[in-house]
């Protein structure tokens, strides 16, 4: 806690931190391994016990580390995990029950606001990682290598099943044909894995069906099985799909813009605001983009947002 001095020198003003209780931690499929550890390690450390649900699509990593905690010495009971084909059951039963003070979820928006309305019942804290719409602002003063090669590197990363990658790439006008170019340069030489399941390759599917009805040019877009390889979506509009829904796989749709003004209207004409990106070398502009943008997180020349020692969270409808 902390200390404050007081205005009565006959009392003094203290804080202490104390354990809140149960915390249930739910926990979606892209990261089965990474996301339990971030949740469970610091409820724990500061004393309170947890219960992990896991994604019923990877339950495996999860119980597999409540073996090694185990295997560890971890007390009975301090690390609970519960899979289910029924995750609305389990869901519902931690939000209802009184003693469970604090539920921490990543995942779907959808999901995110069930959460919050069933958490009012019992005035629980909750903490959300939702959706994200993440856009990528690239200026004509930008260095295009670097910003190609981070772009690269963050939208095809797990196959693009990445809440805070980027889902619209806005070039400048001035630099799109060549920054395309670049970007299919790299685009082709990458070997991805398999997409999560079917439903999710079905999507890319659809995606990709209504940019090209609605005049968009798709370079890639090939599906074998769970695989669906890196696709360059050009001459994409605000008028498609893609530009509205967060896409969760390896699909990258280019925009032209031609000033500011523009090209921050768009990016923040989103229900989310997780993360957002922004390449150019005029340091004046960086800072006055980067405070118009409303994401909770933002990259300059770079697409390596996140560290152990920021704040983390989004705007709007992208979570608490």
């Amino acid at each position: 806690g902390y200390t404050a001095l007081s205005p009565d020198p006959s009392r003094r003003f203290m804080t202490i931190k104390q354990p809140i209780g149960v915390v249930g931690v739910i926990t979606p499929w892209n990261f089965p391994s990474a996301l339990p550890l971030q949740k469970c390690v610091p409820a724990i450390s500061v004393g309170c016990t947890v219960i992990l649900k896991p994604s019923e699509e990877t339950p495996l990593s999860a119980l597999e580390q409540a073996k090694l905690a185990q295997e560890a010495g971890l007390p009975e009971g301090v690390l609970s995990v519960i899979s289910s084909l029924d995750p609305q059951e389990v869901g519902q039963t931690l939000m209802e029950n009184p003693l469970v003070r604090k539920i921490t979820f990543t995942g779907s928006t959808e999901v995110g606001r069930l959460l919050m309305e069933q958490a009012g019942k019992t005035v629980k804290k909750i903490s959300l990682e939702l959706g994200g719409n993440s856009p990528l602002l690239v200026f004509e003063d930008a260095n295009s290598d670097l910003a190609v090669e981070q772009a690269i590197s963050l939208k095809f990363y797990n196959c693009g099943q990445v809440c805070n990658t980027i889902n619209r790439f806005f070039i400048h006008e001035k630099l799109y044909g060549t920054f395309v170019k670049k970007f299919h340069k790299h685009m082709e030489t990458l070997k991805l894995g398999p997409l999560i399941n079917a439903t999710l390759a079905d999507r890319m599917e659809w995606l990709l069906r209504d940019a090209k009805e609605k005049g968009a040019h798709i370079i890639g877009g090939k599906q074998r099985g769970l695989f669906f390889e890196p696709t360059l979506v050009t001459e994409a509009t605000p008028h498609m799909a893609l530009f509205h829904e967060e896409i969760f796989g390896p699909v990258a749709p280019f925009y032209r813009f031609s000033s500011e003004e523009e090209v921050l209207a768009l990016a923040n004409a989103t229900e989310y605001g997780l993360a957002a990106y922004v390449f150019t070398e005029n340091m004046g502009r960086s800072l006055r983009v980067a405070e118009a943008l409303e994401a909770g997180s933002v990259g300059i020349n770079t697409t390596a947002i996140y560290s152990e020692l920021l704040p983390f969270g989004g705007w709007k409808q992208s979570g608490l």
